[in-house]
């Protein structure tokens, strides 16, 4: 296309001098179609295609500028693309709108000549009659008129509900200009919503339904500011985790040598992971500018835990007589380690080879099972939660006896039965006790005795199991453990007395009080109940404080015996499960937000989230080829990872947009997304959620390969992962959908059909079965669920998806006219060249004239297959350039 002053335009509004009192436009969209244009040559019907500046009346210079898809083939086009202006933009009154006029000659080489423009300034759109204005094109000399341009204010809301303006002869050209302004609503752009998604994008269609009515289209795209504000509180937890392992490490007191030089080396090995963490969140900290990655960026070490162009994508449509629907989806790129590589694969497979190496190098420590450590930091969590609160509950209970309300009194004794109780029960473990017995094999004076008597004939080195020594007394644990129990009961039943004796006091006379008073628990003194129930408050506290120390101890000799039996790889592949987890959760909390924003105002979908929770589906359409399959495996892993998520809705302090923004609590092994409400939406809420009930996101992963690298994969490769991860995830989803036992979910026979077609689909074998997508995206929709969609970048694969996902959407939702259905497509796909993410998709992305086809070193299979020798070579020349590339 020909160079054109617009394509300097910059996006960044800028500052105002003098004009702050003038008010700006609310949100401005208007629709184009051209007239009688007369191109270069009379014989040929133009190809139209109409760029838009919006030029600043203060500065003279251009704020942005869009452009409409290319119509071909008629004087005449009605363009499908509106224009949207972005309130954030400087945009008053008197602001000018150029609109320039281009016949597309060559789409391929994207060669166009220029025909003729027009200006007007936004008071005149909205000061004419009906919004609707009739426009001149001049040539570039201003020596003659090609043509009229008409431009159409156009609203989201009630549109007119009238037969379609036919403005042209061709079938494919009917449309309608004229748009009643209906009621603009701010669900897209409310104070809520821009408190956590920013700088908006959007772009406006009107399409023709089946029954001859106008369709009005918008699509906003938007950055979300947890894409950083999430990992780097999570980069704040690691530190903190990691460095109160280091304090239980060196709280684990005196070791043998060999145990001790164990454990320096694993706090050398924190430390060096939490210095790597504190200079990754250092930089983080100093970064400005956009709220996305964008992806030439993620190989970049220090922006490794921010996923790549995570993004919001909401479509909302207007039909007449009908209230606006709206589809969300979030799309990014997978999640995974690409600073790290995938040379050796991902973490699938890393986690899996790691585990058998650990079994068959842990000569030098005591092996656990993963189940076994995971069940460690179970405990290692619920002590650190269990212990201060029974110590405040413990508390409380005093504090009760001091208002001598037996009703009061029994609700904190209660209480503190509960979790006194839940905390004796955690630590009901072999575990625990095996771990005491390792650790006091582990002190220096056992291990020299041991030496000592196996000096003449020691035995080879190697691996130790969970031992069993004589030397230590095994039943010294459970009697510790069981005075937690005992010194409960006592406080119950002086309780139980207490109250007992103060009720006899009121029945009884002076002699049989007298009795009582003597025959009480503290005989001879006349003491308050407080001074009754403190010992044995206390002696409770202690058998706690005690029984927490000891099984600190030994979860943290557990998981020294882990991280000592990794050796230095092992803390490798804990970065990147961070790093995989990181990105994992900062699209999960965005979608989690968006679709809570959304049905803030649905009482069944309000009910559904704190009864079973919500479902999470993330697409994937990664081929199971190359360093592909690397970022599938660490996808997978992380995706998985979210089950150890749950969320909690909060009131926020104020509704500044800083009190409005999501935080993030907990360890490694559980993590809680606190998101904060407005007041006024806080108090609409049911009282599970205002009570603060943690709610359950069922994370779900589907993956088909669409790409020609999917392609070699399925006929000379192996497809067996996505399988896999399909099988289990669409056993995951029916489980979720059983749990589903609302009425509006019973009385959805297509739930349980389209569920029983994905489990068919999951199971046949076909070549890139895209209907597995289709289903389980059509299933999530119905179950109120989280969208995502993803690919290595979130630009070419991604954007095909979401575009021919909403145009179906449209097509049977909304009743889109079967001759607009390609039309619809080209509209939203208009700036996507072939190998290159479109500006709409890809916000790092060049101006549309600058998109260049990517190269591409595939060749088509079906001729290599003639012969053999070629697909050899072929072959060989595809594994040399992969190696050279990716080296």
């Amino acid at each position: 296309m020909e160079a054109d002053s617009l394509a300097l335009a910059a996006t960044a509004p800028p500052s105002h001098t003098g004009v702050i009192l003038i008010p700006k436009i609310p949100h401005l969209e208007f629709c184009l179609a051209c007239r009688e244009l007369v191109p270069e040559f009379r014989d040929r019907k133009p190809n139209a295609l109409v760029q838009v500046a919006v030029l600043d009346a203060h500065e003279q210079g251009i704020i942005a500028y869009a452009c409409t898809e290319v119509v071909e083939g008629t004087r005449d086009p009605l363009f499908l693309t509106g224009v949207s202006l972005s309130p954030d933009w400087p945009v008053y009154e008197e602001s000018l709108i150029k609109l320039s006029v281009y016949d597309v000659k060559d789409k391929s080489h994207q060669t166009s000549s220029f025909l003729g423009s027009a200006s007007f300034s936004v008071a005149d759109l909205l000061k004419s009659k009906d919004q609707q204005l009739s426009l001149s094109l001049r040539t570039a000399d201003d020596s003659a008129a090609v043509g009229t341009v008409v431009v159409c204010r156009l609203k989201m809301g009630e549109i007119e509900d009238g037969e379609v303006d036919h403005i042209a002869a061709d079938t494919h050209q009917k449309c309608t200009l004229v748009c009643e302004s209906g009621t603009t609503n701010d669900k897209d752009n409310g104070p809520l919503m821009n408190a956590v998604f920013k700088n908006p994008v959007c772009k406006v269609y009107r399409f023709q339904t089946v029954d001859s009515k106008l369709m009005l289209v918008r699509e906003q795209m938007a950055e979300c500011t947890l894409s950083f504000s999430i990992p780097m509180q999570l980069l704040g937890l690691f530190i903190q985790e990691d460095s109160c392992r280091i304090q239980d490490l060196n709280d684990l007191g005196e070791l043998s040598p060999h145990w001790d030089n164990l454990r320096r080396d694993v706090i050398t090995r924190y430390s060096q992971l939490i210095k790597t963490y504190q200079d990754t969140l250092a930089e983080l900290e100093k970064l400005t500018g956009p709220a996305f990655k964008p992806s030439c960026s993620k190989a970049q070490k220090y922006l490794e835990f921010i996923p790549i162009n995570l993004h919001t994508q909401r479509m909302r449509v207007t039909c007449p007589r009908k209230t606006d629907s709206f589809y969300d989806v979030i799309t990014v790129g997978a999640p995974a380690a690409h600073f790290q590589g995938f040379k050796n694969g991902g973490l699938q497979k890393l986690l899996s080879r790691y585990e058998a190496e650990k079994k068959s190098t842990a000569y030098q420590c005591i092996y656990y099972s993963p189940e076994n450590t995971a069940k460690a930091r179970e405990i290692l969590s619920t002590v650190a939660q269990l212990q201060p609160l029974i110590c405040g509950l413990a508390d409380r209970l005093l504090l009760a006896t001091q208002q001598r309300s037996s009703h009061t009194l029994r609700d904190a004794l209660k209480s503190l039965a509960e979790k006194t109780e839940q905390f004796v029960h955690a630590l009901k473990d072999e575990l625990v006790k095996s771990a005491l017995l390792a650790l006091h094999a582990a002190r220096p004076g056992y291990v020299s005795k041991s030496q000592m008597s196996s000096q003449e004939n020691p035995p080879p080195p190697k691996r130790q199991d969970i031992p069993h020594h004589k030397e230590y007394d095994e039943e010294e644990w459970d009697r510790v453990w069981a005075n937690v129990a005992k010194s409960l009961n006592c406080v119950i039943a002086m309780v139980d007395r207490l109250q007992e004796q103060d009720n006899n006091k009121q029945e009884s006379t002076p002699d049989q009080a007298l009795a009582d008073v003597i025959t009480s628990h503290n005989p001879g003194r006349t003491t308050d109940w407080r001074d009754q129930l403190s010992p044995l408050v206390v002696a409770l506290k202690d058998c706690v404080s005690e029984v927490a120390e000891r099984a600190s101890k030994s979860m943290t000799f557990v998981l020294l015996q882990k991280a000592s039996c990794s050796t230095p790889y092992g803390l490798q592949l804990q970065q990147r499960r961070d790093t995989v987890f990181s990105q994992a959760l900062a699209a999960l909390a965005c979608g989690f937000v968006m679709r809570l924003y959304a049905g803030i105002e649905d009482k069944g979908f309000l009910r559904q989230l704190h009864s079973v929770g919500v479902v999470a589906q993330f697409e994937s359409l990664l081929s199971t080829y190359s360093e592909e399959i690397g970022m599938l495996e660490d996808m997978e892993v992380g995706i998985s990872d979210l089950q150890r998520v749950t969320f909690r809705i909060t009131e926020a302090a104020s509704d500044d947009p800083t009190n409005l923004q999501p935080t993030v609590t907990g360890r490694r092994d559980h993590y809680t997304v606190e998101v904060p409400l407005p007041l006024q939406a806080f108090q609409t809420l049911p009282d599970e959620l205002r009570q603060g009930k943690l709610l359950q996101v069922i994370p779900v992963l589907f993956n088909v390969g669409i790409n020609e690298q999917q392609t070699i994969a399925e006929r000379f490769g192996d497809i067996s992962l996505q399988e896999r991860i399909n099988q289990r995830n669409f056993d995951i989803l029916e489980a979720y959908y059983k749990s589903l036992s609302l009425p509006c979910f019973q009385t959805q026979a297509d739930v349980k059909e389209l569920l029983e077609t994905l489990g068919q689909n999951v199971v046949t074998k076909k070549r890139k079965n895209v209907e597995i997508l289709w289903l389980a995206g059509a299933i999530c929709r119905r179950l109120n669920g989280i969208r995502f969609t993803s690919c290595k970048s979130a630009k070419d694969r991604t954007s095909m998806s979401v575009t021919l996902e909403q145009c179906a959407l449209l097509r049977d939702e909304h009743q889109l006219h079967k001759d607009y259905f390609v039309r619809a497509l080209d509209c939203m796909r208009s700036r996507l060249a072939q190998g290159e993410g479109a500006q709409w998709d890809d916000p790092e992305a060049g101006s549309v004239a600058n998109h260049k086809p990517a190269s591409r070193h595939f060749y088509p299979i079906a001729l290599l297959l003639v012969s053999s020798h070629l697909l050899v070579v072929w072959l060989i020349l595809s594994l040399v350039f992969l190696l050279a590339k990716y080296q």
